[in-house]
């Protein structure tokens, strides 16, 4: 302790300036739960990353167009950084963490559950915004620009309720896994502990607000066309999906991989 002589405190290895072992406790709780947050960050990111890159890149080769303008990409990488770090990262420590081993030296920060939650989530992502690039004409009520394109590659440069249809699920799908995103060792509520956390829930609230405002008055600022109800209705059940296809992960693929 603090109190402890000189020649004690310069053969330890760790000097408790209030000399009460509680801090020791606290000091673990805390550093666990900032390595937690960073792999919690990570999560999240890897997810959008993965899924806005292959979109960009089979979309580019397969219909010489790319449905998330870069101005739609600055907004997303501003949810994915800025505000995400913000959220993720204002956890609090819980008792809860103390119950765990300690992590390994080198133990790499992606486990083995955060891999196959990244990997799933982005499989999810990317089936919904094909499905939509594909067949999403025949039940959200849009032309198709991608049959356009086979015809006029201009076809592309115009406001296109498909393209901003792709870019609404995009989104919504993040800002839910980015509840997902609050568990990394395969919990099964993933809301449990999230109101405490004003900062989370405000900046998810705002991000929501915000993706609103962006479709139905971005226009040629943020390449979006306005989506009518239904096909907002749609987006916000390709976004409650991303919490369910979670649970399916959680249940099926953890016994299928020998995880859990």
């Amino acid at each position: 302790g603090i109190q402890g002589t000189d020649v004690a405190k310069q053969a330890s290895d760790i000097i408790l300036t209030d000399d009460n072992f509680s801090s020791i406790v606290k000091a673990i709780m805390w550093g666990r739960n900032v390595y937690d947050c960073i792999a919690k960050f990570l999560q999240f990111q890897l997810t959008a990353n993965i899924s806005a890159a292959a979109v960009s890149v089979i979309s580019a080769a397969a219909i010489s167009s790319v449905p998330l303008r870069a101005v739609q990409m600055l907004w997303v990488n501003l949810i994915m950084d800025t505000l995400a770090s913000l959220a993720l990262a204002t956890e609090s420590p819980t008792e809860e963490l103390l119950t765990r081993k300690p992590y390994g030296r080198t133990k790499s920060i992606i486990s083995p559950l955060m891999l196959r939650n990244i990997l799933g989530q982005s499989c999810y992502q990317l089936v919904i915004m094909f499905i939509i690039l594909y067949a999403g004409q025949h039940f959200l009520g849009f032309e198709s620009t991608v049959e356009k394109l086979q015809n006029n590659p201009d076809a592309g440069k115009e406001l296109s309720a498909q393209f901003t249809m792709v870019f609404n699920a995009f989104v919504l799908m993040t800002l839910f896994n980015e509840i997902n995103s609050r568990k990394l060792h395969g919990e099964r509520n993933v809301f449990k502990g999230m109101f405490t956390n004003p900062f989370f829930y405000g900046i998810l609230l705002f991000s929501f607000g915000a993706q609103i405002i962006i479709v139905t008055f971005g226009d040629k600022v943020f390449s979006c066309a306005r989506l009518d109800i239904k096909q907002w209705a749609w987006s916000l059940l390709f976004g409650v999906g991303s919490l369910i296809w979670q649970q399916v992960c959680n249940s099926i693929f953890a016994k299928v991989i020998h995880i859990s």
